[in-house]
């Protein structure tokens, strides 16, 4: 048994994480901005605290004691979310001594085959792109080379299947597909073999 805390255990992808390692007996701290309105699963091993993400005395107070960190948090409207987000789990987790750290991430990102990132590529929604942007500055905070979380930065190939349910299987893309999907509850056994097992370290990994 293994200790995780979950940053964003509130979203759909944070609830699906608790709930996939509650699966696996692992004990969970979940952290979302308001405990009131958390309706994730609420097993003996699971805690439900506040805090911020973007804080790193409140990153290192939740982490402290545990094996390692997933992400799931995220806003709307980014702004300086996301960076401000990594910078806090950098600097955070360090102090809690905590260096495995498994963050969602966006498919956007990503190249298609050609090496154009579907944010760039025409007719993309012109209203997703400050929220794309800010989720690319969070990444590169991790990529910065003084950064010395064990990181890995996982998307969706192409974008979550909402009313999709647990098959139990993934796979690992290479490129950006629009058409690709994968649900929510799948994409949680990607983050949690990679929080129990590291297996991809330092790169955007894409799953469907």
């Amino acid at each position: 048994m293994s200790k995780f805390v979950v940053f964003g255990a509130g979203g759909r992808a944070g609830r699906q994480a608790v709930a996939e390692a509650v699966r696996r007996g692992h004990q969970v701290t979940a952290v979302v901005r308001d405990p009131s309105r958390y309706t994730g699963p609420l097993d003996a091993g699971v805690q439900v605290v506040a805090g911020d993400v973007t804080d790193p005395a409140d990153v290192a107070a939740f982490a402290a004691g545990h094996d390692a960190a997933v992400n799931a948090a995220a806003v709307v409207e980014p702004d300086t979310f996301f960076p401000a987000a990594a910078r806090a789990l950098n600097q955070g987790l360090r102090q809690a001594g905590v260096r495995r750290l498994v963050a969602v991430g966006l498919a956007s990102l990503l190249p298609d085959p050609a090496g154009v990132p579907l944010m760039d590529q025409p007719g993309f929604p012109a209203q997703f792109r400050p929220f794309c942007l800010g989720h690319a500055a969070g990444l590169e905070v991790l990529r910065a080379e003084d950064n010395p979380l064990d990181w890995v930065y996982i998307s969706p190939v192409g974008d979550f299947d909402h009313d999709g349910e647990r098959t139990g299987r993934y796979e690992i893309g290479r490129h950006g597909d629009p058409a690709a999907r994968i649900s929510y509850a799948d994409f949680a056994i990607v983050l949690l073999d990679e929080a129990e097992t590291p297996r991809h370290r330092h790169v955007h990994l894409a799953v469907s």
